[in-house]
């Protein structure tokens, strides 16, 4: 059972990214291509033509890939702030206001309903029957994570580092990530598939990238800063060049509607 103030931590997290907006938008990782192949692989069609809703769409990085692929897009997103940095960077993508809990969509309108980083923010109690409720028979469901490859030993070192000043890793949404904690009832019957791919980039982009999560949004700016600052001396010393090879296991779960 979730107790009142788990869920209002949950909620504030959720929420934490409004405030960090722009910093996210800049420097999150994207998606590699092998991810998208994947997805029209195992739903057995195309993302090009398909009509498509974006949950949790947050600045647009995932939409923006669906959106190139030719797919019919529409984004879901509930955050003010998420949602400006969305329409700066996405003018031309409709925008609706809600979250995978409460779809603002019609029921059986869909080909595919994507979640990129935010399935973990809902509550599979209602995301479940709501993801069924929109997606047309044959539509596909497909919810991915990128998830630090932590048998690389910097980012396993790194990780430990977060670990021991907040008191637990980014990773600490995503490690656990599998069909069980997605979706309790079994009712989707999830395929699981991960994708490694890298991106290089320059070590402050790095530090803005992990400092714009909600572990370290909710912590505050002092606590955040004290540690990037830390941190940023331990990866030099790695990467004298200055220079960040990011390493990631994209973690896909996707489920055909029957």
């Amino acid at each position: 059972m979730t107790s009142s103030s788990d869920t209002h931590g949950h909620a504030t997290r959720a929420h934490s990214f409004n405030s960090a907006a722009a910093q996210y938008a800049a420097n999150r990782p994207s998606y590699p291509a092998a991810l998208l192949d994947t997805i029209e692989e195992l739903a057995d069609r195309p993302l090009a033509g398909a009509r498509v809703a974006d949950v949790g769409a947050g600045t647009g990085i995932a939409t923006a890939l669906l959106h190139a692929r030719g797919a019919d897009v529409i984004a879901v997103e509930p955050g003010d702030g998420m949602t400006a940095q969305f329409r700066h960077a996405l003018p031309d993508v409709p925008i609706v206001r809600g979250d995978g809990n409460h779809l603002p969509l019609a029921t059986a309108s869909l080909d595919f309903l994507t979640y990129a980083q935010s399935w973990h923010w809902t509550d599979p109690a209602h995301s479940v029957p709501e993801a069924l409720r929109v997606l047309r028979p044959g539509g596909a469901l497909a919810l991915w994570w990128n998830t630090g490859a932590l048998d690389v030993p910097w980012l396993a070192e790194a990780a430990q580092r977060i670990d021991r000043y907040f008191g637990e890793s980014i990773p600490a949404n995503t490690k656990n990530v599998n069909a069980h904690v997605v979706d309790p009832t079994g009712r989707l019957g999830l395929t699981r598939r991960e994708v490694r791919w890298s991106r290089r980039v320059p070590v402050d982009t790095h530090l803005a990238n992990i400092g714009s999560h909600s572990l370290f949004l909710v912590h505050g700016e002092e606590a955040s800063t004290a540690f990037l600052a830390e941190e940023r001396d331990h990866l030099m010393r790695v990467f004298p060049d200055g220079l960040v090879e990011e390493v990631y296991d994209v973690v896909l779960l996707l489920a055909t509607r029957a």
